[in-house]
């Protein structure tokens, strides 16, 4: 493998005498998809946040580009080119696609008029409408608000302003979540375009099959540690299953 663009060794984070991550470990390279798996609390959440500056560590070391960083803040990672998209996707119902792409990131006008307040809706509509078709989008109104959508449609919505903003990797927390056959498949069609784009992708999914689909490596966390690594190629549903319930040593053997 390359050299990981993302790496964490030995991260550790405890909330009271419950310790969610000990002595954790995670990497990914460039273009890669890594599904990160395990059983509830076995601290998927917990290590995303620390990745993505919305938890702080108590100990451990994070590597970008092969360089040690301290990313305590969501706008330290997006200077660094990474995105998320949370299962709540963090959408604003009441605005349209293009004023949720946009939302903080607006395109004043020319001139006066942009230093009047004016935004440059034709290009930021133009710039959005292009993103939903690179990724298969199934958007069909630019200007209907989101929270008259289908999930489907909003979770298109929530990638697309990610893959915008993100030039180096893109988190996606449960983005099949809650939706049909068509959309899941719509979203999973998405994950490898964005892999396609050179874009690293960190899959958090429950979904076996999925994860098998899309994902080049499957990291298996257990109790707050990283206890497998397989290639998604080279495993299996079981295999899979067996190492998150602790069925299954490091090495793939029955414990």
């Amino acid at each position: 493998m390359t050299q990981p663009i993302l790496e964490a060794r030995q991260l550790s984070r405890s909330f009271g005498h419950v310790r969610a991550l000990i002595d954790c470990d995670f990497d990914i390279a460039p273009g890669e998809v890594v599904a990160i798996i395990g059983d509830n609390g076995a601290g998927k959440s917990t290590l995303v946040k620390a990745l993505t500056g919305n938890l702080a560590l108590d100990s451990g070391e994070i590597l970008f580009e092969g360089r040690p960083v301290s990313i305590n803040t969501p706008q330290e990672a997006t200077a660094l080119g990474m995105e998320v998209v949370y299962q709540d996707l963090a959408l604003a119902p009441h605005l349209n696609p293009v004023q949720n792409m946009y939302l903080g990131r607006e395109i004043p006008r020319k001139g006066i008029l942009g230093k009047l307040g004016f935004m440059d809706e034709k290009s930021m509509t133009e710039a959005a409408r292009n993103s939903f078709a690179e990724l298969g989008g199934t958007v069909r109104s630019m200007t209907a608000p989101i929270g008259s959508m289908s999930g489907g449609q909003r979770q298109q919505v929530a990638i697309a302003r990610a893959i915008s903003w993100a030039d180096k990797i893109v988190f996606l927390d449960e983005p099949t979540a809650a939706l049909g056959v068509v959309q899941t498949q719509n979203v999973l069609d998405s994950i490898k375009r964005v892999r396609d784009k050179g874009i690293a992708v960190v899959l958090i999914s429950h979904s076996m099959p999925h994860v098998l689909e899309v994902a080049d490596r499957v990291q298996v966390l257990r109790l707050g540690t990283r206890v497998a690594t397989y290639n998604a190629a080279d495993t299996s549903v079981e295999q899979l299953v067996g190492a998150m319930t602790g069925a299954l040593d490091k090495k793939g053997d029955a414990a």
